[in-house]
């Protein structure tokens, strides 16, 4: 059964799941009549000119720079049909509800994972493209300057760059419909906090890794040979040992994910940051560790963050023996983080008896 847009949602926080701030959503919005509270006031006062035509918002927790706002109450009688088709349309799930396999059988999961698919090439390819350039030794300093005045500081300056800009734009696009995750660092770390359904997060890591392979094969095309690298996804391992690679790949991505969420999934940040900043600050964060991972270590130019980017990197170019650090690297930061937020929670659930 198709999953439910809900139009102008009563987007409150969750009964269920009681926040450490007070409420976000006025005592006079909680009502029987469905408000997207998160509007300005001025398109609040407007609604009433386009009654017949409304945005359709799909509840969801792990949208990415909605810190959770787009929820529905779980103790709502009249949100069950929604919960059962869509169990992560509110955060605090059960592991059954987690694990729930009916998900496989959404259209409209399918269809959010083809919209991470979209945005996923997307963001490959213009960040594969900015960052390429012709295979060549790895050569030392030779001023006084160091690393600090040669192409290997500045060039990965453009990569952060395009990802501060980027990846800000993208989110707003895709967040309304499928929650502007784009990468399967963000997929996997928000499942193992418990804020995606099982389904969610294997149909979106799916589309995202499809994106990535699509980019790979345009990137070829477009650079006419497979003889090249891309910033952030190659290690010359006759100076780096993929064991060295792979402890930077993973506190790169726990440092990603811990900031991601701590300003864009944060329920206890929406009024800090707002959801209109959070997505540059993901971007700003993006900027500073794909940059600041990419010069220290001699042979090492930058962490991936990624693995469907360097997927699609390598699909243009040809694999190398370490791409699996590039998933390791993330799963195990996911973990982690998923770990801290079990034992720091961002909710306190308060669940009514049925």
């Amino acid at each position: 059964m198709t999953m439910q847009l809900v139009t102008f949602l009563q987007i409150q926080t969750a009964k269920d799941c009681v926040s450490p701030l007070p409420n976000r959503v006025p005592e006079t919005q909680k009502s029987s009549t469905m408000v997207i509270a998160y509007l300005p006031q001025h398109e609040l006062d407007a609604k009433e000119d386009h009654l017949y035509l409304k945005p359709a918002i799909a509840p969801f927790a792990g949208r990415l720079g909605g810190n959770q706002d787009f929820i529905v109450d779980r103790n709502d009688p009249k949100n069950l049909e929604v919960l059962e088709q869509v169990p992560d349309a509110a955060p605090c799930m059960t592991l059954a509800e987690i694990f729930d396999l009916r998900g496989f059988a959404s259209l409209d999961l399918w269809k959010f994972a083809m919209l991470e698919c979209v945005a996923s090439l997307m963001n490959v390819f213009i960040s594969c493209w900015v960052t390429t350039h012709p295979l060549s030794k790895t050569t030392s300093p030779t001023t006084e300057a160091g690393v600090y005045a040669t192409v290997t500081f500045f060039s990965p300056l453009f990569g952060g760059i395009t990802n501060l800009l980027l990846t800000p734009l993208l989110i707003y696009t895709f967040a309304p419909s499928s929650g502007g995750h784009i990468s399967p660092t963000i997929t996997l770390a928000t499942f193992f906090a418990r804020i995606i359904s099982f389904p969610r997060m294997v149909l979106y890591v799916g589309g995202q890794t499809l994106g990535g392979a699509l980019a790979g094969f345009a990137l070829n095309s477009a650079y006419g040979n497979r003889e090249f690298t891309v910033g952030g996804c190659h290690i010359d391992s006759t100076l780096v040992p993929a064991k060295d690679g792979l402890v930077i790949e993973f506190l790169a991505c726990l440092v990603l994910i811990f900031l991601a969420f701590g300003v864009a999934l944060d329920p206890r940040q929406a009024k800090v940051f707002g959801h209109a900043t959070s997505p540059w600050l993901v971007g700003v964060t993006l900027l500073i560790v794909s940059w600041g991972t990419a010069f220290t270590r001699e042979g090492y130019i930058g962490a991936s963050l990624n693995p469907a980017r360097c997927l699609g990197a390598y699909v243009a170019s040809s694999f190398p023996t370490y791409h699996w650090i590039h998933w390791v690297g993330p799963l195990a930061a996911a973990i982690g983080h998923g770990l801290v937020y079990f034992v720091d929670p961002l909710w306190t659930e308060t669940r009514s008896s049925p």
